[in-house]
């Protein structure tokens, strides 16, 4: 019975989230996989890590199509700057699988974190 009242819920609880929301949540989803990642870097496996990669590449495909389409309000100037962190995101992650130092993953764990920040605040 509990089960089920959980479950309703969260159901609940996911149809509510503004798509804003949503999107600060993966985002923070994906910074905290890749700060995890980062944290016990010796101890994870290139797959795990590749896993965490792919996640967060996966997400940024997904914003940025999402974002810069024809169909998205946006300003045009903020397009062009979502576009061009994007283009970032890919190619560091790229560097991080060539060239696999733990650091690197700092900036797009800031990105992340900084976007879903900026998406969770409330224009006045």
């Amino acid at each position: 019975m509990y089960k089920q009242a959980a479950q309703a819920y969260q159901k609940t609880s996911q149809v509510a989230v503004s798509p804003r929301e949503l999107e600060a949540n993966l985002l923070m989803k994906a910074a905290a996989r890749l700060q995890l990642i980062k944290d016990e870097w010796d101890e994870t496996s290139f797959a795990e890590k590749d896993e965490a990669l792919a996640y967060n590449r996966k997400l940024w495909t997904v914003l940025v199509t999402s974002a810069t389409g024809a169909e998205s309000e946006l300003p045009q100037d903020i397009k062009n700057n979502l576009a061009s962190l994007a283009v970032f995101i890919f190619k560091q992650t790229m560097n991080v699988l060539a060239n696999p130092e733990p650091e690197k993953l700092n900036v797009m764990i800031s990105i992340n974190r900084s976007i879903a920040e900026g998406l969770r605040a409330r224009p006045e």
